[in-house]
């Protein structure tokens, strides 16, 4: 009750209607064609009376909660805590809050997510999947919108948005070999992941029929990882790599900081190269050459496919085309090869 008499008294401040007050605090505002000005006066003035809308009720009776599930395998991992933020920002753009969760690359804690999203009835869901097969996310996908992001399934009837993983790693490896250099150590992540393995495929084809000696080592996407293999590999006091490729930013930190413990430098004793974007890495020393992945472009095309669906079931019509799209990255060259 107490929600809806601040309702009249912003509609007795404002000189507006009930019937606007609650559109504009709904989201509907641009659906009723309400004005830029009644938007704004009803806003602040919900501001200053520190309206508080009842979301369970509102929920029951829209039959909409205006939240979104995110799924992401590790928010301390910096590519995860950016993508992340991204979508979070376009999510809220579009007047919507998010439902965060971190399956911390377990298959277990991805179900418990994906139940506590069901429960809380959220509108729609983007998912950073770690489970080795679609079956689970493609039955809840019949019941509640779902779009993948940076990770999919080989088959599947899910829409996704991802890196072209493959393309950026080999691009990576060639682009290692023009500089001349013989002997290269690949450290991956994790072993099941579809980026990690479109990485190491992209590398090893990449490496097919070079006169190139070359080494895979490690399981995860972690700095413990890049370090322990780095100091493994060059344990014996000698060079046995000349360079090193890091399948992402975080096991790329762990190679530095092992590098810096042996008293060898990156881009000048070891060749540097990283799969991630992040704008850290221009601030290492020396600034490391990267495979950059269109994070923006990636998070806008995802928000944007799932708003299609949403809006389309809300219809009741068919979901729109099947959208599975890999995004080609780039390469960022610096100084560390």
């Amino acid at each position: 009750m107490e929600g809806k008499s601040n309702i009249f008294t912003i509609a007795s401040k404002t000189g507006y209607s009930v019937s606007t007050v609650s559109r504009v605090l709904t989201g509907q505002a641009e659906k009723f064609r309400i004005s830029k000005k009644a938007i704004d006066l009803i806003s602040e003035t919900a501001r200053q009376v520190n309206y508080q809308p009842d979301l369970v009720a509102q929920t029951l009776r829209t039959k909409q909660s205006r939240t979104i599930g995110l799924l992401v395998p590790g928010i301390d991992n910096p590519f995860f805590a950016t993508l992340s933020g991204s979508i979070i920002n376009l999510l809220a753009a579009r007047g919507y809050h998010t439902l965060l969760a971190d399956s911390r690359e377990s298959e277990r804690e991805e179900e418990q997510a994906l139940q506590m999203f069901k429960g809380r009835k959220v509108d729609g869901i983007i998912a950073v999947p770690v489970a080795t097969r679609a079956d689970n996310l493609e039955q809840i996908g019949r019941d509640i919108p779902v779009v993948l992001i940076d990770r999919h399934f080989k088959k599947t009837t899910l829409p996704y948005v991802c890196t072209d993983n493959y393309a950026g790693a080999r691009m990576a490896t060639e682009f290692l070999l023009k500089r001349g250099y013989k002997s290269i150590l690949a450290i991956q992540g994790v072993t099941t992941s579809m980026p990690n393995q479109e990485r190491l495929r992209g590398f090893t084809e990449a490496m097919e029929g070079k006169p190139i000696q070359y080494a895979i080592a490690g399981d995860a996407f972690s700095v413990e990882n890049g370090h322990d293999q780095v100091i493994k590999a060059f344990c014996n006091g000698g060079r046995p790599y000349d360079a090193i490729f890091a399948f992402s930013a975080t096991i790329l930190l762990g190679t530095i900081d092992a590098l810096r413990e042996l008293d060898l430098k990156a881009g000048k004793d070891v060749g540097v190269i990283s799969f991630d974007n992040n704008g850290f890495l221009d601030f290492l020393d020396p600034a490391v050459t990267r495979v950059e992945q269109p994070l923006r472009e990636a998070s806008e095309l995802a928000v944007a496919t799932l708003f299609e669906i949403i809006k389309a079931r809300r219809d009741g019509l068919r979901d729109p085309d099947l959208i599975q799209k890999l995004i080609p990255p780039t390469l960022t060259v610096r100084s560390s090869c």
